[in-house]
């Protein structure tokens, strides 16, 4: 049975490891293929890490090209509530280009016809009849016409809305497009309608651009398209086209996938936009992410400032400078989340795409950074996974943190030294599901094997060997070490007789009450129970525990087996005898055998010698004897030399004692009284002074006890054998056993 315990194990070491391995690896798929699927979170969690980035390290901050007009709340209260007279906006405009504003761009659109116009007011009294003269021209009755004559006096850029929501069709682009590579048009996503200025205004403006922000699900501002696709039109971003006003260029280069110095994916996409003598990298979407500084440096002029009388500091402020219109007025709701903070003007992040375009300061993602993401989480998750089986779970703990601290670190590097957006999102994911799940494999599998060992090996094996096979199964394979060890070998004298005695079930009954006490022993004195033969029981010390102590534990065993016996005989009707036999030696043990059944054992010359010795019991009549290999190093113990003796099989002569009882007898005056007059006779036998001999012989039966009397009678033989025909002069002292 337990050969085929041990079987079982060592093939499930191997199953495992290899259910481990496979729970981690399918975890690590998973992750990988679930993490671009359309419904991972992903993506939110990878933007999350990337908003952490810029808050942590910001833009560096630089003085900015942008100026802006603010619409905010102190000048709504001064010139009334928005909206405001296009001839009012026309006055702003007109003062910005007096100034010296290399661009307007506004962030604003309108729509519809000014309600403050005079035009208006006249039109509807002459629908009532009245006559209206006035003195001057009708164009200056109409505040539209205004606006569009300040516009098209000044480097403008009109505001444009895209949506999905209206088909309201948007005004003709006034960029040029120029392609290197294939035609934005084919891959830049298209907008059905556009809320767009009045006609008069568009016509007036040198430029059209567009400000509003594509949605997001947070609702915060990371990613702006540099060019958007309305039909068959491409039109600028705000920011872009006041660039392009700025500069004087007349048209816009887009770069893609398929130009000359492009690596062409096999799908379309941008690569860079270059306007004037600037180039942007952008994402294959047209798209840059928005990096953004941590206090925005764009002067901010109040609206109103730029009615009246000329302030030399708002010139100072404006000229030179791409001016953006915009409004910061809570109560116009143009107010955006950004990474950085909530309740920013939208305006001012159209200021800041121009800054870092500017300063070429860009946030790249690119397009290998996926690529790379996984390569690094497979790789990080197989390091995990490779030391998982082998090592404690607080060193797994740390290689998996490490592994995730790796992942974090390198991508902090890539964005902090080379402005990469590389997300450690899906490597430590990896690692950590790896860990996870695979742990729990293991910790699962780990406490099924240690139930399975207790069960199985627990009848047969020390408690502490079954702990340690709890904490290292693996040690359960085929093999074995030199150890020396002290083996015992135990046998019931005259079994034959007793079984021929019994009924089969009779005698299993009598065999169990007596194994049953005698392993308690063994198992207490942290013996390894090696095998049953019958009635006989093999074990053995210092296997596969290191015990220091073991020739002592071994006697000590003795011992208590004996009064274990004696506890046993009061409940039989006829008393059970022993023999015991205790060897010290080098011997080969391990797990011996065919890899189709093998045993925990032990096998070796030392192994046969102290089979050898338990046989001699029968010969001296005495119920245990211990090789001078064992008894030479143990102490306290009641102890007397029996012989010297040659067993079956060896040339060699070992001396051998008996144990006749513990510390307390050791000491016992009576005792030691009877050791010196049996090693006074021991030492006159092999002297061969054999009258002296007979002498103390005769007065050890008088005095010994019971238990001693078998080895005096079996000297008695001897020494009258000898005094009638003496041994050669060269005799050693040494019997030579014939019987095994």
């Amino acid at each position: 049975m337990r050969n085929f315990l041990a079987r079982l194990l060592h093939i499930g070491r191997r199953r495992r490891y290899l259910a481990i391995w496979a729970t981690g690896l399918l975890m690590i798929a998973l992750v990988i293929a679930g993490a671009y699927s359309p419904f991972s979170p992903l993506d939110r969690l990878n933007v999350l890490v990337f908003d952490a980035y810029q808050k942590l390290k910001p833009r560096e901050t630089t003085e900015s090209a942008v100026a802006i007009v603010d619409i905010d709340d102190e000048s709504i209260r001064r010139l009334g509530q928005w909206p405001w007279s296009r001839a009012v906006v026309a006055s702003v405009i007109d003062r910005l280009t007096a100034e010296g504003a290399a661009a307007i761009g506004l962030d604003i659109v309108f729509s519809e016809p000014d309600r403050t116009s005079p035009a208006l007011a006249v039109a509807q009294l002459e629908s009532q009849g009245f006559q209206v003269t006035y003195p001057g021209s009708t164009d200056d009755l109409d505040h539209d016409k205004a606006l569009a004559l300040s516009f098209s006096k000044a480097p403008v850029v009109a505001g444009l809305v895209l949506s999905d929501g209206i088909d309201t069709p948007a005004p003709a682009p006034k960029a040029g497009f120029a392609f290197a590579g294939d035609n934005p048009a084919e891959y830049l996503p298209s907008f059905p309608g556009a809320v767009r200025n009045l006609s008069i205004l568009d016509d007036a403006a040198p430029g059209i651009g567009v400000f509003s922000f594509p949605p997001a699900e947070d609702g915060i501002v990371r990613r702006i398209p540099l060019v958007s696709r309305q039909g068959d039109n491409l039109y600028p971003a705000l920011s872009v086209e006041s660039l392009r006003i700025a500069q004087g260029a007349s048209s816009v280069v887009v770069k893609s996938t398929g130009a000359s110095g492009e690596f062409d994916t096999g799908e379309p996409g941008m690569t860079a936009l270059k306007v004037g003598a600037l180039e942007v990298p952008t994402a294959p979407d047209g798209r840059i992410w928005v990096y953004y500084m941590s206090d925005p440096t764009s002067p901010i002029v109040p609206a109103y400032r730029l009615l009246g009388e000329a302030d030399p500091e708002v010139g100072a402020q404006i000229e030179g400078r791409i001016v953006l219109i915009g409004t910061s007025a809570v109560g116009l709701r143009d107010l955006v989340s950004t990474p950085q903070r909530a309740g920013f003007p939208g305006v001012l992040v159209h200021a800041e795409i121009i800054d870092q375009i500017i300063n070429g300061k860009f946030l790249t993602r690119p397009d290998w950074a996926v690529g790379l993401e996984i390569a690094v989480a497979v790789a990080l998750g197989l390091i995990v996974l490779a030391f998982l089986p082998w090592l404690s779970t607080f060193a797994n703990v740390l290689i998996a943190a490490g592994a995730m601290a790796v992942s974090i670190g390198g991508c902090w590097l890539a964005f902090a030294n080379y402005d990469l957006l590389l997300s450690p999102i899906l490597p430590a994911q990896a690692s950590l599901l790896a860990f996870g799940v695979a742990s729990g494999v293991r910790l699962l599998l780990s406490e099924s094997e240690s139930r399975y060992i207790r069960g199985a090996f627990g009848h047969y094996l020390s408690p502490a060997m079954v702990e340690q096979l709890v904490e290292n199964p693996d040690s359960l394979v085929l093999g074995g070490e030199n150890r020396e060890l002290t083996i015992l070998f135990c046998d019931i004298r005259s079994f034959t007789t007793i079984s021929e005695s019994m009924e089969p079930t009779q005698l299993t009954d009598f065999l169990n009450n007596f194994l049953t006490p005698m392993t308690n022993v063994l198992m207490q004195h942290g013996a390894t129970i090696d095998k049953y033969i019958g009635d006989a029981i093999m074990a053995f010390w210092n296997a596969p525990l290191d015990i220091a102590d073991h020739r002592q534990r071994g006697c000590e065993s003795v011992l208590a087996m004996l009064d274990a016996l004696k506890v046993l005989n009061a409940t039989l009707e006829k008393p059970v005898r022993i023999g015991v036999g205790l060897n010290t030696g080098v011997c080969c043990v391990g797990n011996l055998g065919s890899r189709q059944r093998f045993d925990y054992s032990a096998i070796g010359d030392s192994v046969n010698v102290g089979s050898r010795i338990e046989g001699l019991t029968k010969l001296y009549g005495l119920s245990n004897l211990v090789a001078d290999s064992t008894a030479s190093q143990v102490k306290g113990l009641a102890m007397l030399e029996v012989d010297k003796v040659m067993v079956v099989g060896r040339d060699e002569a070992t001396l051998v004692y008996t144990l006749v009882g513990g510390r307390e007898r050791a000491t016992d005056p009576e005792f030691e009284g009877l050791k010196r007059l049996h090693d006074r006779f021991i030492a006159g036998y092999r002297a061969m002074r054999f009258q002296d001999a007979a002498g103390d012989l005769k007065l050890l039966k008088a005095s010994a006890p019971a238990e001693l009397q078998g080895l005096y009678s079996e000297y008695q033989e001897r020494l009258d054998a000898y005094l009638a025909t003496p041994p050669s002069a060269d005799w050693d002292g040494s019997y030579r056993a014939e019987h095994k």
